[in-house]
């Protein structure tokens, strides 16, 4: 199961969204220097680092910005210690306006 398909489903099991879409987006970062085994490093863009999750579900509502963004890094702390190197949250409760 692709990383991307194991986030997906993470957080359908933990928010019951109405609304989900992980979005890929490594291929934006190729060109980015980071440090692999204790060297600098190009990222190519290749494979499965950078993630943008966003996400409509009722579980948010209630909940201030920094508490939504952490229930969605705790769903996903495997990843964010594996191989996830950036995952952006764009969160909301049902109604709210959202700029996608």
């Amino acid at each position: 199961m692709s990383i991307q398909a194991q986030m997906e489903k993470k957080l359908e099991a933990a928010f019951s969204p109405q609304r989900l879409d992980v979005i890929n987006e490594s291929h934006l970062h190729a060109g980015h220097h980071h440090v692999e085994d204790g060297h600098v490093a190009e990222f190519d863009g290749a494979g499965e680092t950078h993630f943008r999750v966003r996400i409509v579900a009722p579980a948010f509502s209630g909940m201030s910005r920094v508490e939504r963004h952490r229930a969605v890094n705790t769903v996903l702390a495997d990843e964010l210690k594996a191989s996830v190197h950036a995952l952006a949250v764009e969160p909301a409760a049902p109604g709210e306006t959202v700029r996608w």
